[in-house]
């Protein structure tokens, strides 16, 4: 595949619904794979930094499979669950989380899907 083409089908795979799964250890850091990549995972001592270092092994792991020539599987599916949906909070709750997830140096959506997976995990 050429350059352009690879990063092309980056973007596309990464737009999909891919299994990201984030486990808490023992010793408070984060393991975080992709359940559809066989060797595509890292861990990480925050959830939020589990987050963005599985977002930049995804991004190695489909270099690889992609300039390899090698198949890569489709996404898990998941019936019903888009992975999106709406909340509306009042506008101080919003204030506040937007400025907590700046202060971590992620985005909103980076933030709040960490905090609910945290929350579902306890």
């Amino acid at each position: 595949m050429m350059p352009k083409a690879i990063e092309a089908e980056i973007k596309r795979r990464k737009s999909l619904s891919y299994t990201r799964e984030f486990v808490s250890n023992e010793d408070g850091s984060w393991f975080a794979r992709v359940l559809e990549f066989a060797g595509c995972m890292t861990q990480a001592s925050t959830q939020i930094e589990a987050i963005t270092m599985l977002d930049e092994a995804i991004d190695l792991w489909l270099r690889a499979k992609l300039e390899d020539g090698d198949a890569i599987p489709e996404p898990i599916v998941a019936s019903g669950y888009s992975g999106k949906f709406l909340v509306r909070t009042p506008r101080s709750l919003h204030r506040d989380i937007v400025r907590r997830a700046e202060s971590e140096g992620v985005s909103l959506n980076a933030w709040v899907t960490a905090t609910l997976a945290r929350s579902v995990k306890e």
